[in-house]
């Protein structure tokens, strides 16, 4: 079952911030909580299915919800004070985190079909 496993996570670092790269499927802004506590990035979606007319539930296998962390390097200087988060287009949701500074929750902005 989809909830078991952690959702896929890929951590990038620059000079100036580390990035955090969830796969989000199926999901909106709203549905997104991004949270940052002791060095880990933590993500939860919470999802809902679409019914469909005429045809019955016989195996729930995607998840409703799901969740992923990603724990910065030990040696990591951040803040969550101007971290930022955005839910992409295809399906991902990058969580910037500047070095040097400190955070609590983090906003969640969907892309808009006109950024490319």
């Amino acid at each position: 079952m989809q909830e078991r496993r952690p959702l896929s996570v890929d951590l990038l670092e620059s000079d100036d911030a580390y990035l955090v790269i969830f796969d989000a499927p199926g999901v909106t802004g709203e549905d997104v909580s991004v949270k940052f506590l002791d060095h880990t990035v933590e993500v939860r979606l919470d999802r809902f299915r679409d019914f469909y007319d005429g045809f019955e539930m016989v195996f729930p296998g995607r998840g409703l919800t799901l969740s992923g962390s990603a724990e910065l390097p030990a040696d990591a200087h951040v803040t969550p004070q101007g971290a930022n988060a955005t839910l992409t287009r295809n399906g991902t949701v990058e969580v910037e985190i500047p070095k040097d500074g400190a955070a609590e929750a983090v906003d969640v902005v969907e892309e808009d079909a006109d950024d490319e």
